[in-house]
């Protein structure tokens, strides 16, 4: 097929290596091959007249977009699990469906929250910055105690594939788990991770990891009031943008009620509070949950497979639909 017959594709950044590739036998292929966002103006001139597009969490998809793109556009590929940057009812009012990458980056994201979880109840960020820092130190009996994991309750928030990854890992710190969903799971054979209404689990969890996806119904649902039915000297590790109120989160760290913090990802990414910045008590990393070769391979091949899954005449394999 000539270049001028195959439909045309924008990929709207830099993607794992191999991915972009895939599409070039049977696409006409637009790349934006940089590291940061193309902006908005540069998005919404390169959207026109596309048949497909691959996204990613920092291209807002709305009717704004869906006008700019014009009637050609017959599927939104988000790479990315979550579709908050995407106006779901909108793209459904015009036929367009939208796709993300469930499944692939599980064990990846778990294997992140553990990271965290790490670091910030044993104090690794503060232990490392000071030797970076060339101040003077000495082992001491009471120097950079932190929490000991075996027997310690964590609770889960969101009890998805990653908070099942997370709760299974749980397993080797002998640590009991509790959840919160929205719907209970089967209870497991010989016990297992227990369905705790919110407040009862907030009130349990010594250590609470986030990892429920940011809806409406979920923004800052850990506001102040909720960060305070967690035990003194609980641990919060948000795998989620927005779920928790990032300015409670410093205050509750500045306060002493929380022992320590860990966040993945921002709500207003790239920045970051100053005041959660400025809590020695914070472990911060900059959106690495998927972030390993395989893992985001993963997602731009799954990605890739939904555009041509659509522009072979098919539905999506991984579709989401409007709530």
């Amino acid at each position: 097929m000539s270049d001028h017959r195959k439909p045309p594709v924008l990929v709207t950044r830099r993607l794992a290596p191999g991915v972009v590739e895939r599409l070039a036998p049977s696409c006409a292929v637009t790349q934006h091959d940089e590291e940061l966002p193309m902006g908005r103006a540069g998005l919404l001139k390169a959207v026109h007249g596309r048949a497909a597009v691959i996204t990613t969490l920092d291209d807002v998809v709305d009717d704004e977009f869906l006008d700019a793109a014009g009637p050609a556009l017959r599927i939104v590929a988000n790479h990315a699990v979550g579709t908050h940057n995407i106006d779901l009812a909108a793209c459904a009012r015009r036929g367009v469906p939208v796709s993300n990458t469930p499944g692939v980056l599980t064990a990846a994201t778990a294997d992140m929250a553990w990271a965290l979880l790490l670091a910030a109840t044993r104090r690794l960020g503060e232990g490392e910055r000071l030797l970076r820092s060339g101040r003077s130190w000495a082992w001491a009996p009471t120097f950079l105690l932190g929490m000991e994991l075996a027997g310690t309750p964590l609770g889960i928030l969101g009890m998805g594939r990653i908070g099942r990854a997370v709760a299974r890992r749980a397993a080797a710190f002998d640590m009991p788990v509790g959840y919160h969903n929205r719907t209970p799971l089967p209870a497991e054979p010989g016990g297992g991770p227990h369905w705790l209404p919110l407040d009862e689990l907030l009130a349990k969890s010594m250590v609470l990891v986030v990892t429920c996806p940011l809806t409406a119904a979920t923004r800052h649902l850990l506001n102040a009031d909720r960060l305070a039915q967690l035990p003194p000297g609980a641990v919060v590790v948000s795998m989620t943008a927005g779920v928790v109120d990032e300015l409670a989160l410093a205050a509750a760290l500045g306060s002493g009620a929380l022992s320590a913090a860990a966040v993945d990802n921002f709500e207003h990414e790239p920045a970051v509070p100053p005041e959660l910045l400025a809590q020695d008590r914070a472990v911060l990393a900059p959106h690495l949950g998927s972030a390993t070769v395989r893992t985001r391979q993963a997602m731009g091949g799954l990605a890739v497979d939904n555009v041509l899954a659509v522009l072979a005449g098919g539905a999506p394999l991984t579709p989401v639909a409007a709530r």
